[in-house]
């Protein structure tokens, strides 16, 4: 009768759920996370220890209208408050809080902006140039000719963003200057005699 025999069984390990390379691709990766995480915390200990906190009033100095002016200012006056209380500079007018009247416009180093969107502070540096200083220009003329106001609370605002405009697009259609004014506001719907002298400055008119 012949013996049965059996072949003696393979050894196995019982399954851990966890390599040595589950182990080191682990390790790695919370290597790398952990010097990432010591890199950010040097850059924010550098950025914080470079930034100096401004409180209270400061004296700075602004260029407006071509000339050097001395103003105090805290971290949070606004250049339109500077120029209106300080500076006497009334054209600017503070007919909203978000920018979507267009009534604050001045030039700050030739753009348009809205000098109750901007700090004082992040002015100093930079030409600035209100209304006031576009006495005799053909815009006021033109708008003056044009009887291109009523009320005149957003007039000194239009002529900033007109002059600004025609600055960059002298030769602007009536589409381009439509366009190009949309961010100034007017209650009183003076809006087609608006157009009517900015495209006159742009022919030539009023010493355009």
């Amino acid at each position: 009768m012949a013996q049965l025999t059996t072949s003696p069984q393979k050894a196995t390990r019982p399954p851990s759920g966890f390599s040595r390379r589950d182990f080191l691709r682990g390790s790695g990766a919370v290597a790398a996370a952990t010097a990432v995480h010591q890199q950010a915390t040097a850059i924010a200990q550098e950025v914080k220890a470079a930034a100096v906190p401004i409180s209270g009033e400061q004296s700075i100095d602004l260029d407006v209208n071509g000339k050097p002016v001395k103003v105090k200012a805290e971290p949070r006056t606004t250049l339109l408050d500077v120029l209106r209380l300080q500076l006497d500079l009334t054209g600017a007018k503070p007919i909203c809080t978000d920018g979507s009247s267009g009534g604050a416009t001045v030039l700050v180093d030739g753009k348009p902006m809205q000098a109750n969107m901007m700090l004082a502070m992040q002015a100093v540096g930079k030409k600035i140039q209100t209304v006031e200083s576009l006495v005799g220009d053909a815009v006021p003329n033109a708008f003056v000719a044009c009887d291109a106001q009523q009320c005149g609370f957003c007039t000194p605002g239009f002529v900033v963003a007109v002059r600004a405009f025609l600055n960059q697009k002298p030769k602007a259609t009536e589409e381009e200057i439509r366009a190009g004014l949309n961010g100034n506001l007017c209650r009183c719907g003076t809006y087609a005699n608006i157009i009517h002298a900015a495209l006159m400055v742009v022919k030539g008119g009023t010493n355009g």
